[in-house]
């Protein structure tokens, strides 16, 4: 019994387990669930150790060891030489050479302060990452855009710039920005707060081949880190954003408004207050560096930053390369000593004259047809920090004075405009008053402050007069004149709304360099010329040229330039600046811009001494000097023909020695064989009117004429006039012919006819000789067949009013008698119309009553808004008025 129960049991068992009972079936289907949930479990890891293995291969493995931030590898050196080989300067890795690394304690607090509140305001407690930029970069990556680089903490810059390899650091992907994350995070767990810091202060790229604070502050201001004060922690905590963009010793102004950025941040965060931020802002930086072996150092900068803007900073950093650039060596060294020299006797006192305090000057010589740098001259000194010599004036943007204005006479030039200027146009060179788009009046004096009255433009640029360049570029327009400029490369006159007439008196900035290669086209023929400083670059591993190096990447060649500029107005410019007669009125005979050799020149000097400048060129070599103060402190007495014109003129005679003399004619003669261009034709007109003479002009000259701009009229200024001997008037039919003798006047527009008495230039009677009677032929003025000299053509029925300019302020003193302040009233014919009677009103009142030149009175100041005009009667009787002038007198 027992044993077949037991049988029983065990087939029972047996088939409870193959062969349930079908009331079973809820439990068929668990267990079955149950197996599925394993085969996904078991899927999920697999997928889970496959993706985490995936993400380590992609983002993790080849990722460096935050330890290996200590120890870094040497990388090739980068080298730069002269357009002969001659080595200028070896670049060397960050981790080599002069790199020196501090301690957090020898960092200012002021310098460690401002890089939290400018790059990581949250660094002390954040973990080391942003998780805000990190997702952002994510829904860029997902909508297919590109992950731009900002908003990074100082710990991931730190990871990015050390740790990762040169060619990714550069990428704006989100590979880049993950595996930046990850290093971030790392060193967080790695390093201190503080250690983090230091070694992102010892590491990071402040510009100039400075990388870490003790290299900057030797770089931009000869000194220590631990040296610098306020002003100069927040300058050089600002660089880092953009080194190339705030370099300080190539824009001084961008690099203050950075630092003023930085000073608001600092007192944002609480780290200053507002005053003290005030007085840092308002702190004169003074800048140099501390001597390292290196040649034409200004030059090698401006090489190193194009480099970095073609190339990027990675590949810089890779090393390796070979750097060829268009420096000529010898032209470099001459430059220095000639501008030590010249300097060097402006420093010494002539005749108890006081100190001239002339510190500094630049040079950059171009090639005119290639717009090769020959030579490039920052300061004397680069490392002298009393002459902040490293700053690279060449590059910084200045006021060239004068020297501007043959941009505005090349486009009064224009043969294609419809009033085209010519070098015999006559303007007249008398006070004038202009308004500007402000209301108030501009009246623009020239240097010595004296007029010259009518005169050609030819003498008016050669001899650069002020009040004459004014009405050209009112004549041409500000937005014409900019464009021009802009056309031949200058960068800064961007917007013609910025600027007024006093533009072409040197009101805008420019850069020596650009204003030099501007010049280029005039001796190239009107062709821009981009200035060129690197012929090409190799890879020193292979010796092959960079293939991704754009615009740089080649031998150079002749190539066809944009043609910006007539070649005629080009030629014209360049014979009015050669042109040694044309100038004595301003520099004398044989100044200093004359050379051994065709030569053209210009100088420019500002109102308030702070540069002087003097740029000119043969056809084979264009030159620029400045000279001043690169701080803009004010020279004594130092213009443009006395301070920059001798570096210029000793440059040219020594750099130029034995080469062939070229003329200028001699650039355009592959378009024909002759010595002028093509186009251009000799005409003889009136010295002083610059119109075809007439028999009766005592002084005449040839000058040239783009075709069709040549004079149609005949000149009018010099007439005979009829006067009786025995009275000195005018001669009537009636007077006996042995009484009367022919004499040849000078009849002056009527805007100088003022100037003119002032000068003694002697004037025609302007009544008749009335013992002989006076015939109706002579009422109407006419000299045997001539016009008469007084009124030859009906003239508009004007007066202009000449004194006060419009729109004057005058403040009443109370140290003077109301009695003693009193200002003049004066107006004039617009045209040569005789005046029989002039009256002038104030406020609608009659102030005088004038019966003869000149039409002058003077009137007491008042308070309040008054109303100028005048009102006469010409010898026929008709009425003449002029507009009214409105002036403000306060008390």
């Amino acid at each position: 019994m027992p044993r077949r129960c037991c049988k029983s049991s065990g087939k029972a068992k047996l088939r409870l387990w193959k062969n349930p009972a079908p009331a079973n079936n809820s439990s068929k289907f668990l267990r079955a669930g149950m197996a599925f949930r394993l085969f996904i479990l078991l899927a999920l890891a697999i997928a889970f150790f496959g993706l985490s293995y995936g993400l380590h291969a992609w983002l993790i493995a080849d990722l460096p060891s935050p330890q290996e931030l200590q120890s870094r590898a040497s990388v090739p050196s980068t080298k730069i030489y002269d357009r002969h080989g001659r080595l200028l300067y070896e670049i060397i890795g960050s981790h080599a050479g002069k790199h020196t690394p501090v301690s957090l304690d020898e960092i200012p607090f002021y310098l460690r302060q401002a890089t939290i509140a400018t790059e990581d305001a949250s660094f002390y407690t954040n973990p080391g990452v942003d998780a805000k930029a990190i997702l952002r970069a994510i829904m860029i990556n997902l909508r297919g855009g590109e992950v731009l680089s900002g908003g990074s903490t100082i710990t991931q810059q730190l990871a990015r710039n050390v740790l990762l390899p040169p060619e990714e650091r550069t990428q704006r992907t989100l590979t880049r920005k993950l595996r930046e994350t990850i290093l971030a995070w790392r060193l967080a767990r790695t390093y201190s707060k503080d250690e983090i810091l230091a070694l992102y202060l010892n590491e990071t790229y402040y510009g100039n081949l400075a990388y870490g604070v003790e290299a900057a502050a030797q770089a931009y201001f000869g000194q220590s880190a631990a040296e610098l004060d306020l002003a100069e922690c927040t300058l050089l905590a600002g660089l880092p954003q953009s080194p190339a963009f705030y370099n300080p010793l190539v824009d001084p102004e961008a690099a203050k408004e950075r630092q003023a950025v930085v000073l608001d941040l600092m007192v944002k965060q609480g780290y200053i207050d507002k005053a003290q931020a005030r007085l840092a802002k308002e702190e004169q930086l003074h800048f140099a560096s501390v001597p390292f072996p290196i040649r034409a150092p200004h030059f090698v900068m401006h090489v190193r930053r194009l480099l970095e803007d073609e190339l990027g900073l990675a590949t810089l950093e890779r090393g390796g390369l070979q750097v060829y650039t268009t420096l000529d060596l010898d032209m470099q060294d001459t430059a220095r000593w000639i501008v030590r020299r010249r300097l060097a006797q402006l420093s010494e006192r002539n005749g108890g004259l006081p100190d001239r305090n002339v510190r500094n000057a630049a040079l950059v010589a171009l090639d005119p047809w290639t717009g090769e740098i020959l030579a490039m001259l920052g300061s004397p000194d680069y490392f002298n920090p009393r002459i902040d010599g490293a700053v690279n004036v060449t590059l910084a943007t200045r006021q060239p004075g004068s020297s501007i204005k043959p941009i505005t006479y090349a486009a009064a030039f224009d043969p294609r405009r419809a009033d085209p200027y010519t070098p015999a146009t006559m303007v007249n060179d008398v006070r004038t008053s202009f308004v500007t788009k402000e209301g108030d009046p501009y009246v623009p004096v020239n240097y010595d402050h004296f007029y010259r009255g009518p005169v050609l433009l030819r003498q008016a640029l050669a001899s650069s007069f002020n009040l004459v360049a004014v009405k050209v570029l009112d004549h041409v327009g500000l937005e014409d004149m900019t464009a021009l400029a802009r056309r031949l490369g200058i960068t800064t006159l961007d917007d013609s709304e910025r600027f007024g007439l006093a533009l072409t008196l040197g009101g805008g900035e420019v850069r020596l360099l650009e204003l030099t290669a501007a010049y280029a086209a005039f001796a190239n023929g009107g062709h821009r010329v981009e200035p060129v400083a690197i012929l090409r670059v190799e890879d020193s591993s292979d010796f092959q040229s960079l293939p991704d190096f754009g615009s740089l990447n080649r031998e150079w060649r002749p190539e066809t330039s944009e043609r910006v500029l007539d070649e005629r107005v080009a030629y014209l410019i360049s014979d009015i600046l050669s042109d040694d007669t044309a100038r004595i009125s301003g520099f004398g005979e044989g100044s200093v811009l004359k050379l051994s050799r065709p030569a053209a020149a210009k100088t420019g000097t500002t109102t308030d001494w702070r540069d002087n400048w003097t740029i000119g060129y043969t056809p084979e070599l264009v030159v620029g000097v400045w000279a001043g103060n690169a701080d803009n402190e004010p020279m004594r007495h130092v213009s443009g023909v006395a301070g920059a014109a001798p570096i210029w003129h000793d440059f040219m005679e020594e750099v130029l020695k034995g080469r062939p003399v070229q003329e200028f004619a001699e650039i355009l003669r592959f378009a024909q064989n002759d010595t002028m261009p093509e186009g251009l034709v000799r005409v003889e007109v009136c010295f002083l009117s610059g119109k075809l003479p007439s028999p009766h002009c005592p002084h005449r000259k040839t000058e040239l004429f783009i075709a069709g701009t040549e004079p149609r009229q005949y000149c009018t200024i010099h007439r005979p006039v009829r006067i009786d001997v025995t009275t000195g008037m005018l001669a009537t039919e009636g007077c006996p012919s042995e009484q009367v003798v022919e004499r040849i006047y000078t009849f002056l527009p009527a805007e100088a006819v003022e100037w003119g008495r002032k000068q003694g230039i002697p004037q025609p009677p302007t009544e008749y000789c009335s013992l002989h009677g006076k015939s109706e032929a002579d009422t109407r003025y006419t000299i045997q067949g001539d016009q008469s000299p007084i009124s030859n053509l009906q003239s508009p029925i004007s007066i202009v009013m000449t004194s006060p300019d419009p729109f004057s302020v005058f403040r009443l003193s109370p140290a003077l008698p109301l009695s003693e302040q009193r200002i003049e009233v004066a107006a004039r014919p617009a045209e040569e119309t005789v005046i029989a009677e002039l009256i002038l009103y104030v406020d609608g009142e009659p102030l005088a009553t004038l019966a003869s030149p000149p039409y002058r009175s003077l009137w007491p100041l008042t308070p309040g808004v008054h109303a100028f005009h005048a009102e006469g009667y010409d010898a026929t009787g008709r009425r003449l008025t002029s507009e009214p002038v409105y002036v403000t007198v306060i008390e």
